[in-house]
């Protein structure tokens, strides 16, 4: 029996989607969103789950944009459209994400890249949108390029499509560090556990709080984070954290 397009495993806590198509790229297959959307309904249900991590089989590519040649080109519209609520889907996702980038990072692949709270990748990773030199653009990952990047830099990789190193892409606000591939693992592990140890109601509404924030005017996003804040201080969490703190011991969150 064939081996599904996406694996998804929870561990300690964390759930853990690897697209697996390491033969192609780990290209985008119209099964690979569809099977995300699912896990990522079902982690979001579990209590067990705190945090996300999205990553590619192998060591060669991360996710290498959708398979032009397979289904997700043939299905055009419908594709696409699968594919920009899918960014929606983590981008305002409730839980931290995390992308383990462990290779190649192109086209469609950059999406779920930058959806994520935080980005990892290992220093011999590759980044770019190369969908110009084959007559197309990078539009509807250009919504989270131009949410990330300076803008004349975010035009010039999506115009000339070159290839750019880990460095590169961290110089341009597209990653949150490079480390060596030996490192990879450790790493991105050791930040899995912290957030896996965080309050999941805190940051529920934190992550929530900062989005919307982002689109206000300076003052009513103010006004806004005050009340927000006071939701937070309201939790069970909160009070459970500021008295760890005080007792000097680590927390116990709980989620409420």
């Amino acid at each position: 029996m064939a081996e599904q397009d996406l694996l998804y495993e929870v561990k300690d806590r964390i759930a853990y989607l690897t697209i697996n198509r390491e033969a192609k790229r780990n290209s985008i297959s119209a099964e690979v969103t569809n099977l995300c959307h699912q896990y990522l309904n079902e982690a979001e249900k579990d209590e067990n789950v705190r945090v996300i991590c999205i990553t590619g089989s192998g060591d060669k590519a991360f996710c290498s944009g959708a398979d032009l040649g397979g289904a997700m080109g043939a299905d055009g519209m419908d594709a696409f459209l699968n594919y920009a609520n899918l960014l929606k889907r983590i981008s305002g996702y409730p839980k931290p994400t995390v992308a383990k980038v462990n290779g190649y990072c192109l086209a469609g692949g950059t999406g779920f890249m930058l959806a994520c709270d935080i980005v990892i990748a290992a220093d011999h990773a590759k980044f770019g949108t190369p969908e110009v030199n084959v007559g197309l653009f990078p539009l509807m990952i250009g919504a989270l390029i131009f949410r990330n990047v300076l803008k004349k830099k975010a035009m010039e990789m999506c115009l000339l499509g070159e290839k750019l190193t880990a460095q590169q892409a961290l110089d341009m606000g597209m990653l949150t560090r490079v480390v060596s591939a030996d490192k990879l693992n450790e790493v991105v592990g050791d930040v899995l556990k912290k957030l896996a140890g965080k309050s999941p109601i805190g940051m529920k509404i934190g992550k929530e709080a900062f989005y919307k924030m982002s689109d206000m005017p300076f003052e009513e996003g103010l006004d806004f984070l005050a009340n927000q804040l006071t939701a937070i201080a309201s939790t069970e969490d909160a009070k459970e954290g500021i008295m760890a703190f005080l007792e000097k011991r680590e927390p116990n969150f709980t989620g409420k």
